[in-house]
């Protein structure tokens, strides 16, 4: 039996990790651009339901195809700054009538049964955009959003609704720090 010399069983050897190499990297690039991104939760406009610096996927493919429901927790450019991704609930929808009203969020004139991610004793104000008692109607193609902590986050009461088109996809999946790894559900659903 014949043996290779060592130079050409290197070169297999590099060839065939270079090959692997590629093939990781384009199933990569594939789930990064057209299914899932990795986004990194900044503040805590979200909290308790996410801390500052957890990591999350989201899923943009979903988004795609049309589906964005109420309860909805999703990833966007900052309508304040473009530069910065936000993380925001879906409140209301089009068509939906979004109003404050004595420390509560109101969608279509009934109370928003919010216990799942806010706790008994969160109240909610107003804002520039959105005062108290003053009902708005999300408009076609728009949506509510309003951050977890809602004493401590700039989103629609503030600056007003959000286009569909500015979101990037829906959170899907906690997954770091491994000890908060978690799927992310809609309460609504």
């Amino acid at each position: 039996m014949e043996q290779q010399p060592v130079h050409k069983k290197a070169l297999g050897f590099f060839s065939d990790t270079l090959q692997t190499f590629g093939m990781a990297l384009a199933v990569f690039l594939v789930i990064y651009f057209i299914i899932a991104r990795p986004f990194q939760v900044s503040g805590d406009s979200m909290f308790p339901t996410y801390k500052d610096k957890e990591y999350i996927f989201t899923n943009i493919i979903g988004l795609k195809m049309g589906h964005l429901n109420k309860g909805d927790v999703i990833v966007f450019k900052a309508p304040v700054d473009s530069s910065k991704d936000f993380i925001k609930r879906v409140i209301g929808m089009n068509g939906d009538t979004v109003e404050i009203k004595e420390g509560s969020v109101y969608v279509n004139g009934e109370r928003l049964n919010e216990q799942s991610y806010l706790s008994s004793d969160v109240k909610t104000f107003g804002g520039t955009f959105l005062p108290e008692n003053a009902p708005k109607k999300v408009p076609t193609g728009e949506i509510f959003v309003m951050g977890d902590n809602r004493a401590n986050s700039s989103d629609s009461r503030e600056w007003g609704f959000l286009k569909k088109s500015e979101v990037i996809g829906k959170s899907f999946f906690v997954y770091w720090p491994i000890s908060e790894a978690h799927a992310i559900s809609n309460p609504y659903k």
